[in-house]
């Protein structure tokens, strides 16, 4: 009787601890929301005029697929891919998952049409095919891709295969990065007809495409770029359009509805058009010509200013900018042309923007002896 009580009371406390631990364990196995970050930036200066956890990195998924664009289409203008070679399909390609164009082991298909099944159709296949090619293995091309994110100074980026499809959780990124990245491939202007074309097709027609980018269909002004779900990022887009030789560059991630990030998406770039201007500040009259230089061989070096950048101001707003001149009483010997001698800084509302350099147009140099001997020598010699 008494070791059916205990194992009767071990039995309830055993059902006990189970039951307190349930909650637990559901509530750790609970899948992780999206988190929403959102961007708004002009493409020229990459000025952010927006953003919503824009540095946070988050998981984005078949966004990847851009940088694997960018680095094909450097590749291209560069010379060392063109548009027209064919390609052989590997079995490694053949195997990927998900979206595809259905490629098949030894099949031979253009740049072109790998290009179009990358950038319209989302092709993990056409995604490999490209990488090999250009890197002679998807490893040592993701290397590429982690190294020119880092030069275009993609901080919180990291790539891990060239489609994304994969290790959903691991391609890492930021809306604000994934807006530099839109901005550096709306530089090869080729690519343009890509990445606006909603539906087309290859391999002799046997294979639809439909870009999942439903803006590029009516967007005035649009420049395309890339839609794309998967469970970790949520829906994402990137949406560029320029109008007046004015670009916008929206990038929406982690969105729980595929409408709303369209929505959304277009919402911020008309935010830009409509309520933004591109100004280019002139510099201030009091710049001076020349500056002062001693112990030199000439008293006084030309200068000349280096190129004012565009800013991005709220409607009315240019007359909120001021330019001061910082420069030196005087400068030594040496002077080597193109060295910095002063700055010209760009304030709005007393908050400094940006600085232009103002640089040595003429080299001076030293009065040494020799130089010195030199002078007075030449003098003596015509007196």
């Amino acid at each position: 009787m008494k070791i059916f009580t205990s194992k009767r009371i071990l039995c309830v406390i055993l059902a006990i601890i189970t039951i307190l631990t349930l909650p637990c364990s559901a509530a750790s196995a609970e899948k992780k929301e999206p988190l929403l970050c959102e961007v708004l930036i002009e493409a020229s200066a990459g000025t952010v005029i927006y953003g919503l956890n824009e540095d946070t990195p988050v998981p984005v998924g078949t966004m990847a697929k851009l940088m694997t664009t960018l680095l094909a289409a450097e590749h291209i203008e560069a010379g060392k891919l063109s548009v027209d070679d064919k390609l052989k399909t590997s079995s490694y390609a053949n195997s990927m998952q998900g979206a595809q164009i259905w490629l098949m082991p030894g099949e031979e298909i253009t740049v072109d049409e790998l290009l179009k099944g990358v950038i319209i159709g989302n092709a993990n296949d056409a995604s490999v095919v490209l990488a090999e090619k250009i890197a002679g293995s998807e490893e040592k091309f993701v290397q590429l891709m982690n190294t020119r994110a880092a030069e275009l100074g993609m901080k919180d980026t990291v790539f891990t295969n060239c489609n994304g499809y994969y290790d959903d959780d691991k391609q890492i990124s930021t809306a604000a990065d994934i807006a530099k990245l839109c901005a550096e491939l709306a530089k090869h202007e080729f690519l343009r007809e890509y990445l606006t074309c909603w539906r087309d097709f290859v391999r002799g027609g046997e294979t639809e495409l439909v870009n999942a980018n439903e803006i590029v269909k009516s967007y005035k002004g649009i420049a395309g770029f890339k839609a794309g779900y998967t469970e970790n990022s949520g829906y994402c887009i990137a949406a560029g359009a320029e109008r007046d030789g004015i670009m916008y560059i929206s990038v929406v991630l982690g969105c729980a509805d595929k409408g709303d990030s369209f929505t959304e998406a277009t919402r911020l770039m008309g935010t830009g058009f409509s309520g933004y201007t591109v100004f280019v500040p002139e510099l201030p009259k009091d710049i001076p010509l020349y500056v002062p230089v001693k112990g030199g061989m000439v008293r006084q070096a030309a200068v000349e200013c280096g190129k004012v950048r565009s800013v991005v101001l709220p409607n009315g707003a240019a007359g909120s900018v001021s330019a001061a001149v910082i420069m030196p009483e005087y400068v030594y010997a040496p002077l080597e042309k193109g060295e910095k001698v002063g700055e010209v800084h760009f304030m709005r509302n007393d908050k400094m923007m940006f600085a232009v350099d103002i640089v040595a147009a003429e080299s001076a140099e030293s009065m040494d002896m020799k130089n010195a001997i030199g002078i007075i020598l030449k003098k003596l010699l015509t007196f």
